[in-house]
């Protein structure tokens, strides 16, 4: 069975927590999977990551706990072929509209007769074809994940859920606010009422659904509202938030001792 999809069976009342990995760096995604992540997003959609790119990642990841999820540039068959036969054994696709979308999906991730998968003997994905009957159980153990990212889309979610094949949904924050006409504003009210009626819909059906949150404050919020799998922040994010604060720490200090030495000199000078 897909690991991915064990990890969300067994979690149970807690709910595994990810990160996204957009600085397509192996060191850094091997750093940040050491740090204690369920699972990661080898982001192909919007970091400056190729085919090779997703190799090294998963390489690196391949020694840690992480469970990688590879996001997809798009839900394009011929890119999707070469992810899998790169190894990745679950896949994130971005800005499924409808049924269809995801029954597409679905599809470019399975060998015929159940999909349009292409075959190929020595690939990373069967272990350069030691992994014992390899085509004929693949279809078995990959995981899809739909990322719904628009109004329309969210009004879709039965439909979509309901296709034979997908595994989850993901609701993207950003882009279903820019749908909503609050750009930027993910934590806008209506945008948060809009996922945790999703995330109800998504509890009637069974399936599990996932988010991603900029801070840990918001994404206790999405916990609290029942998303099944959270991510917080990215490599790239957490990186830069922790520079900032231990800049801002250090100058707030240089700040108060300049203030320090100032009022001293006023006071041993008498003025």
């Amino acid at each position: 069975m897909n690991a991915f999809l064990q990890l969300l069976k067994a979690s149970g009342a807690h709910p595994p927590v990810g990160t996204w990995i957009s600085s397509a760096s192996p060191i850094v995604a091997e750093a940040i999977g050491c740090a204690g992540f369920d699972w990661g997003v080898v982001d192909m959609e919007h970091a400056p990551i190729d085919i090779m790119g997703v190799v090294q990642l998963l390489q690196a990841l391949s020694g840690t706990k992480m469970l990688p999820v590879v996001r997809v540039p798009w839900n394009d068959a011929v890119v999707v072929k070469r992810v899998l036969d790169a190894g990745a054994t679950t896949v994130l696709f971005p800005f499924v509209q409808n049924a269809d979308e995801a029954r597409r999906a679905v599809a470019a991730t399975r060998y015929p007769p159940d999909g349009v998968r292409g075959m190929a003997g020595m690939s990373r994905a069967s272990r350069y074809g030691t992994a014992a009957n390899y085509i004929k159980t693949a279809n078995q153990q990959i995981g899809v994940i739909v990322q719904l990212e628009t109004v329309q889309a969210v009004e879709q979610l039965e439909r979509v859920a309901a296709v034979e094949g997908v595994d989850a949904i993901f609701i993207g924050p950003a882009d279903l606010s820019a749908s909503m006409g609050h750009v930027g504003n993910a934590t806008h009210p209506a945008v948060m009422d809009l996922m945790s009626q999703a995330v109800q819909r998504c509890k009637a059906l069974a399936k599990p659904v996932g988010t991603l949150g900029a801070t840990p404050e918001l994404v206790a919020q999405y916990r609290a509202a029942g998303f099944d799998y959270v991510a917080v922040s990215s490599d790239l994010g957490l990186m830069m938030r922790s520079a900032q604060a231990a800049l801002a720490a250090l100058r707030t200090r240089d700040t108060e001792h300049v203030h320090l030495l100032s009022s001293g000199t006023h006071s041993a000078t008498g003025q």
